[in-house]
């Protein structure tokens, strides 16, 4: 399996995003340039399709000093699209037509599986004018809407992936903490092996979008993972954390 960053700008509040996913400026110009140079050091950056739609992102290092790119391999986009919505006129096929970045793999559910009956002749019409549209499309297992994360991994490491860095939004940083927290082997590495969190100081409020980890109720929250302080730093106006799974 590839090793796994998790990592996403959050409020005080725990908001990742505003009102119906509407992007929001959360971290500061220090710590966007961290991440930058963080998504340098990967071989992959993923989001979901909420993300793509709503943020229109380019996945790539440009706010890396110009000089110093020259030593950097772009990192490969990766969209998590179960039912193939991403546009064909996004910043991420526009960069890889203009030789400007890598050639974005889009993983979407197999229209084989349990979520498809009609639409199998539309889902691979979609596919289709994708491909044209310079994308990989990847199908993997899918269960009400949420790739499998391990075949979603082990397809990633088999076309020479190593390292992931997974950016949101709230549905794919849940979907990954979740399977962090699945109990495993002994001697077994987490799925996801770094978390690092940007925390702006600022308020969203109860209509901004956040994430949730574990279970409510009579579950008693036995799914959170397991997670060990690394370290804590500021960052211009933002603070940073950063931890391990165990």
């Amino acid at each position: 399996m590839p090793l796994v960053t998790l990592t996403f700008a959050q409020s005080l509040d725990g908001k990742i995003a505003g009102i119906a996913g509407r992007q929001l400026t959360l971290s500061g110009s220090e710590s966007m340039l961290m991440t930058h140079w963080m998504r340098s050091m990967h071989d992959a950056i993923l989001v979901g399709i909420g993300t793509a739609l709503n943020d229109d992102p380019q996945l790539n290092v440009r706010l890396v000093p110009e000089t110093l790119r020259l030593d950097v391999r772009p990192p490969r986009p990766v969209i998590l699209d179960a039912y193939l919505r991403l546009r064909t006129d996004c910043k991420l096929l526009k960069n890889y037509s203009d030789g400007k970045g890598q050639q974005p793999w889009v993983f979407c559910a197999s229209p084989y599986g349990s979520d498809f009956g009609s639409e199998r002749a539309e889902m691979s019409a979609r596919k289709s004018t994708l491909e044209t549209a310079g994308a990989v499309v990847y199908e993997i297992p899918c269960v009400n809407g949420i790739l499998s994360i391990p075949h979603l991994l082990r397809k990633l490491y088999g076309q020479d992936i190593r390292s992931v860095m997974v950016e949101g939004g709230a549905t794919v940083i849940r979907a990954f903490l979740n399977q962090a927290s699945e109990p495993r082997d002994i001697g077994t590495s987490p799925v996801v092996d770094t978390l690092i969190v940007t925390v702006a100081p600022m308020l969203v409020g109860d209509d901004g979008v956040g994430y949730k980890v574990g279970f409510s109720g009579d579950e008693l929250n036995s799914l959170i993972p397991k997670f060990t302080h690394v370290r804590t730093e500021l960052m211009g106006k933002d603070t940073i954390i950063a931890g391990k799974f165990i």
